[in-house]
């Protein structure tokens, strides 16, 4: 069993940045692929970006490309979402995803079997 608790939401204007991690409770984080979804009420979930266990492929929903950037630190048993020049269309709330199937890359949402409680991201315009 693996936990997941994200933390670093909040409100923030157009324009600027805010850094989400999501710490994990296991003893093998590095076997775990990372990721993060988004969710805005009534729409589906989300694909936003993946990480492969050893942190050196990553890959992004075309919508967050060239602004948010996914890293993790295995030490600390931690995985991040830098998010850069947010716009209000980034406004959800975003859930840390782990899995061992070694498809970081995956969009669906079923793929990913562990789910972190989500926190949210609202940018004012």
């Amino acid at each position: 069993q693996v936990q997941l608790v994200e933390s670093g939401g909040g409100l923030v204007q157009a324009g600027d940045s805010l850094r989400l991690s999501c710490a994990a409770s296991t003893r093998s984080f590095s076997s775990y692929d990372m990721g993060w979804f988004r969710q805005a009420p009534a729409k589906e979930r989300e694909f936003v970006a993946g990480i492969s266990r050893t942190g050196g492929s990553t890959y992004y929903a075309d919508s967050v490309k060239g602004r948010f950037t996914i890293s993790r630190d295995n030490a600390k048993n931690t995985a991040y979402l830098q998010m850069n020049s947010l716009k209000p269309e980034d406004t959800d709330v975003y859930f840390c995803v782990a899995d061992t199937s070694g498809a970081y890359y995956t969009l669906r949402p079923g793929n990913w079997y562990y789910w972190g409680q989500g926190t949210q991201v609202t940018v004012s315009s």
